[in-house]
């Protein structure tokens, strides 16, 4: 059964929702869930609650489900989860493959194009992602 994503009110329902994807890796309801969040409130909404099952998920979403149709939609994403609490002990955490990954949704976002970042803004936040 699909599960049906809304924007969540709070980090708690917000936790529950991400939790239950992951649980079923589900990568379309993952995408649909970042698509309805405003990037600016995950932050917030991951509260300290960021794990890297989390920031994978959250990767291949944006890679396979959004990047593709809303570059800057993605871009926004990876920017406020680099704000995240806990992001940069799970960004030292990822295997070598979970970076290639990452390293794959960079890619795509650089042969985007997009009002919302420059290739200057793309190169900084590759950086911070420590790529």
């Amino acid at each position: 059964e699909k599960l049906r994503v809304s924007e969540p009110p709070n980090a708690y329902d917000f936790g529950q929702i991400v939790n239950a994807l992951n649980a079923n890796k589900d990568k379309a309801a993952c995408a649909d869930l970042l698509t309805v969040t405003d990037p600016k409130t995950l932050p917030v909404l991951l509260s300290n609650k960021l794990e890297g099952e989390i920031l994978l998920i959250f990767i291949q979403s944006l890679e396979h489900y959004i990047a593709g149709k809303d570059p800057g939609l993605a871009y926004q994403h990876l920017f406020y989860l680099s704000k995240a609490e806990r992001f940069k002990v799970v960004l030292a955490l990822l295997s070598k493959d979970e970076k290639e990954e990452l390293q794959q949704l960079f890619d795509l976002l650089s042969e985007s194009q997009s009002d919302q970042y420059s290739l200057e803004d793309l190169e900084s936040l590759k950086k911070v992602y420590e790529l």
